[in-house]
């Protein structure tokens, strides 16, 4: 429950990306179509996984992680600004806005912890392959996986609690598609201090670190690779991270643009469009890469579909 005397505001306007009809009929025709394609690919990679027994190791286990989690987040965006697309007054009630900033909160910064221990696993199995199935036993996968959904929803709870005990006064216009935390808190009339400093040690310890994280381990990768004399094994041993690799730079890429560059300068727009790549864009592409830079979930796609024929 909010504080009843820490807003005056129980509604938000959003500005979206355009005013004009003939825009927004566009846009949401481009949206629906990305959003179509980003179930149909992800639901599509976690069914394979399941169904097929070749998928069954630690790498799979973390990309079925990883597509649930981007149909969630996605979900929780597209909807509304398909909704908005087609109406005039862009309105969200302000507990459904701090809900919706709650879920793009717990979804991203576990996508981020997931994607470093996703690098791990392929860290282990290119440096260390004799000790690899009894280092990512199902347990330890178990319990990254556990961890990084426990550190998405406790990051997601306090940035949330912070935003609530804010004061909007009589600003109620974001300039956003929807309720990301930058944008919320710059709307607001009160001292944005605690909100900011919180801001910056989650984007060290959920962003920053993780991303150092992987890059670590691909260091360690590339070295070990660089290392294997036949250039097969070279091909066949990074042709195992290169999707992974693919998604990380789009995500971490994407995400420190967005959160820890100087924001003095920082354009709306540019904000706008940043958040829209990462909420529905990202999550369209994750599942494309996977299908087509990994040849084991080629292979199992291709099956089912022969087997549909």
């Amino acid at each position: 429950m909010r504080p009843s005397n820490q807003t005056s505001v129980r509604e938000f306007v959003f500005l979206g990306f355009s005013r004009v009809r003939g825009t927004n009929l566009w846009l949401f025709a481009v949206v629906f179509s990305m959003y179509l394609i980003t179930l149909t690919g992800n639901v599509l990679i976690i069914t394979v996984i399941r169904i097929d027994p070749r998928l069954n190791g630690p790498m799979y286990f973390f990309l079925s992680n990883l597509s649930f989690l981007d149909i969630c987040y996605t979900t929780s965006v597209v909807p509304q600004l398909l909704a908005h697309f087609l109406t005039i007054h862009k309105t969200i009630s302000f507990d459904r806005c701090m809900a919706q900033l709650y879920i793009s909160l717990f979804l991203g910064s576990t996508e981020f912890i997931l994607l470093a221990a996703m690098a791990y696993d392929r860290y282990v199995a290119v440096c260390h392959p004799l000790h690899y199935k009894v280092v990512m036993s199902p347990r330890v996968c178990a319990q990254l996986a556990v961890a990084s959904w426990s550190v998405g929803f406790l990051n997601a709870g306090v940035q949330t609690a912070f935003t609530m005990c804010l004061h909007f006064c009589n600003l109620y216009t974001i300039n956003h598609f929807a309720c990301e935390v930058l944008a919320v808190v710059k709307l607001s009339c009160s001292d944005t201090f605690v909100n900011d400093i919180s801001l910056m040690v989650a984007g060290v310890l959920v962003l920053l670190i993780p991303c150092i994280l992987v890059v670590l381990s691909y260091v360690y990768i590339i070295s070990a690779i660089l290392r294997i004399r036949s250039s097969e094994g070279r091909h066949r041993a990074f042709s195992t991270c290169t999707s992974h690799l693919t998604v990380v730079t789009l995500c971490y890429g994407t995400a420190i643009f967005a959160y820890l560059s100087p924001k003095d300068n920082s354009a709306p727009n540019q904000d706008k469009m940043l958040a829209f790549f990462y909420a529905v864009v990202t999550p369209m592409l994750n599942p494309i890469i996977y299908s087509l830079r990994n040849k084991e979930v080629k292979g199992a796609l291709s099956k089912v579909r022969r087997k549909r024929q």
